[in-house]
């Protein structure tokens, strides 16, 4: 079944070659957007003193590079060939890589991203929750990934920003809390610390 999405998507490519530009420039640099999303929650964050949510948007950015890291394991022991090293008429619009294929780096990072800000704010979580679904989706257009390499990246990468949300996070909290009494409040919130009361 992987092999016959595959082969769908790749006719479906074929066939919208008026696409083929704006989806090889997101499959290749859309995660920049998720960059952006992610200074986006941490600004809006800080600009309203949710010193929680600061720690959440910290944290949304750590996942990737934890979830990220734990791929490169589960990728390196499965060692899933590309697509189109298995099929030969397999229609690709990027660069070839000789790298594992299951899960897929892209995938695993977005979802990653995209499941730490919607559980943060659903103001960036739910644009970033489609942009998430749109990486996958473009990563297989282009060629590149199995729906499976995809979903599985998807999948880690949200399970790895769910797990830190309830265990990492409130740690963070407590940490960015305590910091807020420090020279890096300012990285925390924007309010300025209280006045001690005047004595009476």
């Amino acid at each position: 079944m992987d092999r016959s999405i595959y082969g769908w998507m790749n006719r479906l490519a074929d066939r919208t070659a008026w696409a083929h530009g704006p989806f090889k420039l997101y499959a290749g640099a859309g995660i920049v957007l998720f960059a952006g999303l992610l200074l986006a929650d941490y600004l809006d964050a800080r600009h309203h003193d949710r010193v929680a949510e600061v720690a959440a948007a910290v944290w949304a950015g750590a996942a990737a590079l934890v979830a990220l890291e734990l791929g490169q394991l589960i990728g390196k022991a499965i060692d899933r060939l590309r697509p189109y090293e298995t099929i030969s008429n397999a229609h690709v619009l990027v660069a070839r890589t000789t790298d594992f294929s299951f899960p897929s780096d892209h995938a695993t990072a977005t979802g990653a991203v995209a499941v730490g800000l919607f559980l943060a704010n659903r103001r960036w979580g739910v644009p970033a929750v489609v942009a998430a679904i749109a990486m996958a989706f473009t990563r297989v257009y282009v060629g590149v990934h199995y729906p499976s390499d995809v979903l599985g990246g998807l999948v880690l990468g949200g399970v790895v920003a769910a797990v830190g949300y309830s265990t990492i996070v409130p740690v963070l909290t407590t940490l960015a809390i305590r910091l807020t009494s420090t020279p890096l409040r300012p990285l925390i919130v924007r309010s300025a610390p209280s006045a001690p009361a005047a004595a009476q």
